[in-house]
């Protein structure tokens, strides 16, 4: 229901290639730094959102959403899920087009608020696992 294959085809092959990781550091341990890596090689712009602000596979991290200077087509979170609720919130605000939790991380309120505000939504899933079967 959180993943149907159109929507998960939508947000990787239609929505544009700018996504923010909201999560993602330089720890290569973290599944957020390898799924960044596979994003990279499909043609995916990664910006590392991080409150250390790192720059991370060659792109320059920000603290926050709201201090990214340019449009951001999909937020791709990486925060447990008791974070990933104000995650969804700030993508609305800054206008993506879709969000995309991770493995693990459903919040069925978040989906429906997000849902509402016109952004597609995929949970419970990984771009880097989908991405590949798309062909």
């Amino acid at each position: 229901m959180y993943g149907d294959p159109a929507t998960v085809r939508k947000i990787l092959t239609e929505l544009g290639d700018t996504w923010a990781v909201v999560g993602l550091s330089s720890n290569e341990r973290r599944a957020a730094y390898g799924v960044a890596e596979v994003l990279q090689r499909y043609g995916k712009r990664v910006v590392p959102v991080h409150p250390k602000a790192e720059t991370v596979h060659g792109e320059k991290g920000y603290a926050s959403l709201e201090e990214i200077p340019f449009d951001v087509d999909v937020v791709d979170v990486f925060v447990n899920s008791d974070l990933a609720v104000a995650v969804a919130d700030e993508a609305v605000t800054i206008g993506a087009k879709a969000v995309w939790y991770q493995l693990g991380v459903i919040d069925e309120a978040a989906y429906e608020r997000t849902r509402a505000a016109g952004l597609d939504m995929v949970m419970d899933r990984c771009p880097a696992i989908e991405i590949p079967r798309l062909g």
